[in-house]
This record gives C-alpha cells, sequence and structure tokens, in this order.
C-alpha cells in the first residue's frame, strides 16, 4: 500500500500503519474534526494528530492512502501521504518531510520574510498614534492594509474558506472574519464619510492584526523545530552508504541494499551503518548519542556495534546482524517518533473544548455586537469590539500545550537514554508510587563469580568443579557461565553431558560420564532428599556473606542421591545502584526488590543499597502475581528488569522500565526503555515525566485561562483589536516556550555522564 508499513496483526487481520503530511491544520478544533474524518473511512482502526508537528497516524485494515487524503480533504483540510522507505525505521521513519515540518512551515506561509513585508507596511498604519506624524489619508491607509489583509493574510482566509466549505468553523474562520470586518468597516466608513470630516478608520487594525499573528506563527514554527532537534539528530545518524566488502575488494553502495551476513568495512571516524559484530580490528566508538554515555565504548573482534554509532582511530569489519527497521537506532527512532505523535489522556479535555469552541466564540461575538448596540453605543464600536471577541480567541494554545511538552519532553529523553513508548506511559510514570526491581543484571552486574567450591567429605573439589561445568556447558545461565570460567581458569577438560536439561525455577538435571547429576537450590536438594548436613556452616557462612548457592548431587546405584559440592557465587551491585535508590526515595518512592534469588543473598543486596523491602525465591510467574499485590494495596507501581523472565512482571505492573542491555522481549513489554543498564536512568525518568506532566499541565492551565480572561476583556471593550491580536499570537508562542524550557533538563550527575 501507498505509504504503509505492515507492522503487525489484530483479531487476525494485518494493520496497515500510514503517517499523512497535514496542511491548514491550525488549532484543536482542526485537529478534531480531521481525526472524525479520518475515523469514518472504512477500516480505519485508529487516528491521531500531532498539532505541532501537523502529522496524522492512522492504523487501518484494508484501508487505501487515497482514501484518507480525500477524507482529510472533505473535512476542509490538506493531506499528503509519507512514503516510508522499504528498509527504514517503520512508517515514515525515513521522511524528511514529516520531522522538517516546522523547517518547512517557516519556509512557506511562515516566512520570516512575509513577517518583515507585513510589519513594514503596517508601521506607518501605527505611526499617528505615536504623535509623530498626522493621520494618513484614507486612500493611503487603505494602498497599506490592503496587501497586508488579503495578500500577506492569505493563509488565514484560505483556511477560513475551506472549513465554510465543511460546514465548520476554526481559528482561521475567526481572524478572518475579524479581520475583514475591520478592513470593511473601514472602507465603507472612508466612502460615505462628508466632505470636510475624517472618519476614524481600522485599517490599521486589520493590517497590525494580521501582522502580529504572522509573526507569532513566525516564532511559533521556528520554536516548534527546536522540540523536534531530538527526533533529527537521531535520524542524522544513519549513513546512507557504506562499504561493502566483496571478493573483488571494497565498493561502496546504499545501505539500503546491505543485507544479513554480508561484511562492512567501518574506515576511522565514519558512522557505523548497521547494526553487526565485529570480525576484525580494533577501535573505540562514541554511542553517546544512541545510549547517553558520553565515554568512548572499546570495540574488537566479537563485540557487537550499533548503526549510527561514531568509529574511533581504528578500522573496523563487521558482519551485518540487522538493517534497516530491524536496526536499533531504527526502533529508537519508531518509538520517540511514537511518544511525540501520541495523545496524552489528559489532551481529551482541550479536544472536547475545541471542538465545540468556534461556535461558541461566534456566539460570543454577535451577542457583543447586539449588546453595544442595544447600548446606544453605535454599530461602528459594537463592530470593532466584536472583532476583537474574534480575535483574541485562540484555541491553538489549547491544541498545542500537550504536544509540544511530549516533544520537548520526550527528546531530551532521548537524548539522555531514555525511549519513551508513549503518552500514557509518561502519564503513568509520573504516578509512581512504588519502584520495583529485578535484582540480577538490574541492580547487580549480571554476572555472578564463582566464589568458592567446598566439596563433601570424600569428594575431590577438582573433579566437582569439572563434573558440574560439563554438566552446565550448554546453558547460557549466568551462574552456569561462572562455573565454566572457573573450570576454564583451572584448565580442567570438560565431559559431555547427555539428556541436560533445565529444571525451571530450580536448576539443572543431566547425565555426565553415566552419571546422573542435579545441580540447584536448597529447595531441589530437599525434593531428592539430600543430606547437605555435612556442609551446613560452609552455606550458613555464604549465606551471611550475601553469595548465591547451588548444591551439586549425584545419584547413586541404589537410586539414593548423596551430595557431591556447595558452589557459591556472588553478584556485584551496579555501581550506581545505591544512588539510584537514594534518588527515588528522594523522590518519595518506596523501593521493591523482587528475585528469585535465595533470601540471605537477596537480604544482603537489598541492605548494602537501601531498599525499603525484598522478597526472594520467586518465579517468573510469582514475580507478576507480586507486582499485582503492589498495585492492589500500594497504588501506581514501575517495575525494572531486563530479562525474559522479567517480562510477566513487566507487563503487570502499571509501567514498565526495561535495561536494554537485556532482552528484546523486555524492551517490547516495557512502556520505558533505559538504553543503558545504569539504575540512575530509572530515577531520571521519573524526573523528565514528572517535569513533562507539570509543563502540561501548566499549559493547558494557561491556555484556558487565557480564553476564559481574554474573551470577557474583548467583549467588554477593554481591548481593542490589535492588543486582541498580539495577545492571541503570544498565547501559542508562550505555550511552545514554556514546553523548551525542558530542553534546560539534564539527567543527575552518574556513570557515563
Amino acid at each position: 500500500m501507498d505509504g504503509s508499513g505492515i507492522r503487525g496483526a489484530e483479531t487476525g487481520a494485518q494493520i496497515a500503519e500510514f503517517d499523512l503530511s497535514l496542511t491548514g491544520v491550525r488549532c484543536a478544533g482542526c485537529v478534531s474534526r480531521v481525526e472524525k474524518a479520518l475515523r469514518q473511512v472504512p477500516g480505519v482502526v485508529t487516528a491521531d494528530i500531532n498539532l505541532a508537528s501537523k502529522r496524522a497516524h492512522v492504523r487501518a485494515i484494508g484501508a487505501a492512502g487515497a482514501a484518507l487524503t480525500d477524507a482529510v480533504a472533505s473535512a476542509g483540510y490538506g493531506a499528503d501521504l509519507i512514503a516510508a522507505e522499504g528498509t527504514g525505521a517503520g512508517q515514515g521513519a525515513d521522511s524528511a518531510p514529516g520531522h522538517d515540518h516546522a523547517a518547512h512551515a517557516a519556509g512557506g506561509e511562515n516566512a520570516g520574510w512575509r513577517v518583515a513585508l507585513a510589519a513594514g507596511l503596517s508601521l506607518p498604519l501605527l505611526a499617528p498614534m505615536t504623535g509623530i506624524m498626522p493621520n494618513l489619508p484614507g486612500w493611503l491607509q487603505l494602498t497599506l492594509a490592503t496587501p497586508v489583509t488579503f495578500w500577506l493574510g492569505w493563509q488565514f482566509h484560505k483556511g477560513a474558506f475551506r472549513a465554510a466549505r465543511a460546514l465548520h468553523g476554526s481559528m482561521d474562520s475567526l481572524v478572518s472574519l475579524g479581520t475583514l470586518a475591520a478592513w470593511g468597516l473601514s472602507v465603507f466608513l472612508w466612502l460615505t464619510a462628508h466632505e470636510g470630516h475624517a472618519p476614524h478608520l481600522y485599517f490599521e487594525a486589520a493590517a497590525v492584526v494580521i501582522t502580529l499573528l504572522l509573526l507569532g506563527r513566525w516564532l511559533e514554527a521556528r520554536a516548534m523545530g527546536r522540540t523536534m532537534e531530538a527526533i533529527q539528530a537521531l535520524m542524522a545518524l544513519r549513513p546512507r552508504l557504506a562499504r561493502l566488502r566483496l571478493p573483488s575488494g571494497d565498493v561502496e553502495v546504499p545501505v539500503a541494499q546491505l543485507r544479513v551476513g554480508d561484511l562492512v568495512v567501518v574506515l576511522p571516524g565514519a558512522a557505523v551503518p548497521v547494526d553487526g559484530t565485529v570480525v576484525e580490528g580494533a577501535s573505540d566508538l562514541d554511542e553517546s548519542m544512541i545510549t547517553g554515555e558520553s565515554l568512548p565504548v572499546a570495540k574488537q573482534a566479537g563485540s557487537t556495534v550499533t548503526g549510527g554509532a561514531l568509529n574511533g582511530p581504528g578500522t573496523l569489519l563487521v558482519r551485518t546482524g540487522a538493517v534497516g527497521r530491524d536496526t536499533m537506532l531504527a526502533r529508537i527512532i519508531a518509538m520517540v517518533e511514537g511518544a511525540q505523535a501520541a495523545k496524552a489522556p489528559i489532551q481529551r479535555l482541550a479536544d472536547r473544548v475545541s471542538a465545540v469552541f468556534v461556535p461558541i466564540v461566534l456566539v460570543i461575538a454577535l451577542i457583543t455586537f447586539a449588546g453595544w448596540v442595544l447600548a446606544g453605543s453605535g454599530a461602528e464600536t459594537a463592530l470593532i469590539n466584536a472583532v476583537s471577541v474574534l480575535v483574541i480567541a485562540c484555541p491553538c494554545a489549547l491544541g498545542l500545550a500537550t504536544p509540544t511538552a511530549l516533544m520537548a519532553g520526550t527528546g531530551v529523553a532521548a537524548r539522555s537514554g531514555i525511549l519513551i513508548k508513549d503518552a500514557g506511559a509518561l502519564e503513568r510514570a509520573h504516578a509512581a508510587t512504588i519502584i520495583v526491581f529485578d535484582k540480577t543484571g538490574t541492580l547487580t552486574e549480571g554476572k555472578p563469580v564463582l566464589t568458592g567450591l567446598t566439596p563433601a567429605p570424600g569428594v575431590d573439589a577438582t573433579e566437582a568443579l569439572r563434573l558440574a561445568a560439563g554438566l552446565q556447558a550448554g546453558s547460557e545461565h549466568p551462574l552456569a557461565r561462572a562455573v565454566l570460567d572457573a573450570a576454564r581458569a583451572q584448565s580442567l577438560p570438560l565431559p559431555t553431558a547427555q539428556n541436560s536439561r533445565a529444571l525451571p525455577g530450580q536448576g539443572m538435571a543431566g547425565t555426565v560420564e553415566g552419571r546422573d547429576l542435579r545441580l540447584g537450590h536448597e529447595g531441589l536438594m530437599a525434593a531428592l532428599e539430600v543430606d547437605i548436613t555435612p556442609l551446613a556452616d560452609a552455606a550458613a557462612t555464604a549465606r551471611q556473606q550475601g553469595h548465591s548457592q547451588s548444591w551439586l548431587a549425584v545419584q547413586a546405584g541404589e537410586g539414593a542421591w548423596h551430595l557431591l559440592a556447595l558452589l557459591s557465587f556472588a553478584d556485584e551491585p551496579k555501581p550506581s545502584a545505591a544512588a539510584a535508590i537514594a534518588a527515588l526515595k528522594a523522590q518519595g518512592l518506596r523501593c521493591v526488590m523482587l528475585t528469585g534469588d535465595h533470601e540471605a543473598a537477596a537480604r544482603a543486596v537489598a541492605d548494602r543499597l537501601g531498599l525499603d523491602e525484598v522478597v526472594a525465591r520467586l518465579l517468573p510467574d510469582q514475580k507478576a502475581a507480586a507486582v499485582a499485590r503492589l498495585r492492589g494495596s500500594s497504588g501506581t507501581v514501575a517495575m525494572v528488569g531486563d530479562g525474559i523472565n522479567d517480562a510477566p512482571a513487566l507487563a503487570a505492573a502499571d509501567i514498565g522500565f526495561a535495561m536494554a542491555t537485556g532482552t528484546q522481549v523486555a524492551m517490547e513489554t516495557a512502556g520505558i526503555t533505559l538504553m543503558r543498564g545504569d539504575p540512575l536512568l530509572v530515577a531520571d525518568s521519573i524526573a523528565i515525566s514528572r517535569r513533562t506532566w507539570a509543563k502540561i499541565r501548566q499549559n493547558l492551565f494557561w491556555a484556558f485561562a487565557y480564553n476564559v480572561v481574554g474573551i470577557p476583556l474583548a467583549a467588554l471593550g477593554l481591548l481593542n483589536p490589535m492588543i486582541a491580536g498580539a495577545a492571541m499570537a503570544f498565547s501559542s508562542v508562550s505555550v511552545v516556550g514554556n514546553a523548551l524550557l525542558l530542553r534546560r533538563w539534564r539527567p543527575r550527575a552518574g556513570a557515563g555522564r
């Protein structure tokens, strides 16, 4: 389909996703009408519009792109499909028009030269008010004001005409009616004036209102471009060309032509074009734009590299592991885009108000006109006050309040290595009251080492280590790797295991050199009725030190199981873990750890880090149940994890935080992804989500307050049209400017910063 990218399936049908670039959409009321028109297209599942970026994201079953653009046109607006490159980062990710909308706006309808020309023509109309010069003749005022009102202000009249043709009103309707009324009244007064009598004309009101609104939109477009800097910087990381190694030599090809398995040469100073694994060479990579890690990361043969990272002094030969939309950078871009395009739940109130805003303002303007006429002030005064009502009313600020803050907040978060999936995730994160951590790989390094092996009486320690390593030779479990590392350090020959299998939540089972072995925790030994009392003192000492334990047992000929050895492991907390817990507690959050590890080992880590509560010996489904219990009794729960076994708990929490250093399953389940395995990013995530949510509330408050105060003042005749126009322009610019203050946010000092 044109401009579509197939992302998945729902109810057995494929969902096509479309991105559209919109024109003429200027206020929250416009957004509401276009969304309604899109949702009426057969097959459309969801349709969401971001007023700040002027983009629509539509998910549909069997709908064609042409039907969507026609629906937008029928609503009185323009739309163009944004085509996605086949290897891009998902729908629209490679399409510059969407991301550069603010730049296009600044260079098109809202170009600076238009503002300058409008100001040049309008200033002479204002000069007589200063007393510097006498009033200009009526014909000269008409000559100066007409091109500003009709030519430079044509975008407002065009938008009003489109809205009228679709039988609804918009912000452009209010501006167009107001300025045309002021211009028309002035022409009437000038043409009907008695000879020798200089009438009071209002050409300056029409021209200055248009000028101020053009200035406001120009400033707004420039500011909007700054909210998009994060996504534009991420897109700029993607190289367009790559050096492909072929038997005949190296050749430069477009990145889109690369396939998984291709060998790519990365020269010094060049950007890595793909995700992959280093085959030859050594260098340092700058991954700061992807992970937020400021220090270069050393890479050598066997290291994984991420597309978009900047290569240092060495040359690398990389085997391609992922290209296009499957790369980490593409997924990051897609996630940031999705968050910036999402509509926050709090925006619904503004949408409901905006849907009826223009009709209400038109009624207020008519009442204002009638009221002043009935009060005996004359049609001239009544019309000018009604024009002020039309001009000052501004649904733009209501529509921009949420998306601008979301774009700024998610952008600065992404720059710091925090990827927020959507507005809902942001809302839930700011409300979190409890943070639940997995232990291994989240609070600890996830790389346990074998600290000791205590053999049972009559058992050789080296033989016990050799058997344990042979049993776990095919396992990827962290404790298994620790045993294998210890065996390799002693250069022990590893036997081959038969029927090796994992015992979920308990340990390992298998046959080594004809001996049936079991390796696992104390509960497994109890189930096998293994007597562990000979090593009880050693186990107690290890537990006091916070070490994890595994027991190795062998089945004797008569079927009974006998103890071979006790293995002790230590997994050190991450350097920033204690600081992260302290930062979260300072933010008023309660910190809990859930782990499958032994109670004593878990308690030792919890005491070192200052956790409020710890629950040990949990299986994956029990972790999810524990999270559910916390949700039911203690408020909003956030879960932080990194492994497949954490996915159920991440899904059970109100908001999930996944370490990108962990598994893809965890990342897809979570609402927020942390690009570094740094627990401090959790505290930073809560901080930026709270800051962003505060900005959204501030923006919505001022947008509502502006109209609640401004419209009555205009109706009472306390604001002339020029002041009303300035206030209207300022309202939108102030909302965007307030959101831009989020760009000053910086993560707290921590690892890699």
